[in-house]
């Protein structure tokens, strides 16, 4: 059987657009959904060309033995040059991460924010009042929000619903990064989520306050039944 300049043109095609489609969404070892991967592609792909920055997701499916996932985020930088901000997931791990290749680079988004485990203000202002331990870490408390991984990776899922929480949740996050880089270099990405950030983000905060609500609502009819009786 000859092996045709065809079949061989072909496979050199398929291989080069394998390697184009793993440029940010470096490794997947989760998700496995071809238009995930074609997503962050095309965000990560406008981002680099206007700004000259790198933003590379990987999604592992555990942290090697012994490796932290800063760590490992530094063995992955070493494979890569050029400017690059490294998106972590580690699912057994249950593990989050942003680590750049250069200091500067933090310049141009908010790595605590992003990675705030609580969505809104309020919602930080409820959480100081319950677990703050001081009045210096109140003050943290109410100023740490705005996150766009964490709050809705931390919510409860059943089995086959994980594998859609977590490529929301990390490409909700890869595209809060994306557009603040964005934004710290003037210019517009075509691609951008958009409102679609802001209505998952919204949709977490119509669900924490309908359970406060519900909370307080719970509290007075004990108290009221308690008082009554």
């Amino acid at each position: 059987m000859k092996f045709s300049r065809g079949l061989a043109a072909l496979i050199l095609t398929f291989l080069f657009q394998s390697q184009l489609s793993a440029e940010y969404l470096y490794k997947d070892e989760v998700i496995h959904n071809p238009s995930f991967s074609a997503d962050v592609e095309k965000v990560g792909s406008e981002l680099y060309q206007k700004t000259g920055i790198a933003l590379r997701l990987l999604m592992i499916h555990e942290l090697p033995d012994g490796m932290n996932t800063q760590q490992y985020q530094e063995k992955v930088l070493l494979e890569l040059s050029g400017p690059t901000i490294l998106l972590t997931f580690s699912e057994l791990d249950m593990k989050v991460d942003i680590l750049a290749n250069d200091t500067s680079l933090y310049e141009y988004f908010d790595k605590k924010q992003v990675l705030s485990p609580v969505a809104s203000q309020v919602q930080a202002v409820v959480m100081a009042v319950m677990y703050s331990k001081d009045w210096d870490h109140f003050k943290y408390m109410v100023n740490d929000y705005g996150g766009t991984i964490l709050p809705l990776i931390s919510g409860k899922a059943k089995p086959e619903q994980q594998l859609g929480m977590y490529s929301g949740s990390m490409f909700n996050g890869y595209m809060d990064i994306a557009e603040q880089i964005a934004a710290s270099k003037g210019v517009v990405l075509e691609n951008a989520a958009g409102d679609a950030n802001k209505y998952s983000i919204l949709l977490l905060k119509v669900l924490f306050y309908g359970f406060i609500l519900y909370a307080i609502f719970r509290y007075i009819r004990i108290k009221f039944k308690a008082k009554k009786a």
